[in-house]
């Protein structure tokens, strides 16, 4: 199945988000890229705006995630979570970028262009774009946990 990905950042993950949504654009396992994101360095848009509009897209099923950057992947990811039904998380290493798919079925990948490599980014998004939620694994009532919780 082909992805949807929304893309986003401030200006201080501008860069990082306009390499990536080119590659993504190129990569066969990606049906559509949209951007949500700052226009430019310049544009002022505060990060919490441009990752509630990223995640309410996830959350709506018009995309299936969404990769947001900022300075450091933290605010992003603290702003998308206030989203209703939304699992955002910050990786900067395999590992992580591993679970938050496999063990969390998070759909939020959010990354600090001031904290990790342009090179181990795309590697890492490589990765991602690879990895599917099992919903029979033994994390899947885990999940289940998290989703009862947010809707009490």
């Amino acid at each position: 199945m082909a992805l949807k990905i929304i893309v986003g950042s401030d200006n201080a993950g501008y860069g990082y988000k306009e390499e990536l949504k080119t590659i993504l654009e190129a990569d066969p396992r990606v049906e559509l890229v949209a951007d949500a994101g700052v226009t430019g360095r310049e544009d002022g848009t505060f990060y919490p705006n441009v990752a509630t509009a990223a995640a309410e897209q996830v959350a709506a099923g018009s995309f299936d995630r969404a990769l947001l950057f900022c300075g450091t992947g933290l605010g992003v990811a603290i702003a998308a979570n206030k989203v209703k039904g939304i699992r955002a998380v910050t990786a900067h290493d395999l590992y992580s970028v591993q679970r938050s798919v496999l063990s969390n079925n998070a759909q939020v990948l959010c990354m600090g262009e001031r904290v990790i490599g342009l090179e181990s980014v795309k590697a890492l998004v490589d990765v991602w774009l690879g990895l599917e939620f099992d919903p029979a694994s033994s994390s899947a009532a885990k999940v289940d946990a998290i989703c009862s919780y947010e809707e009490d």
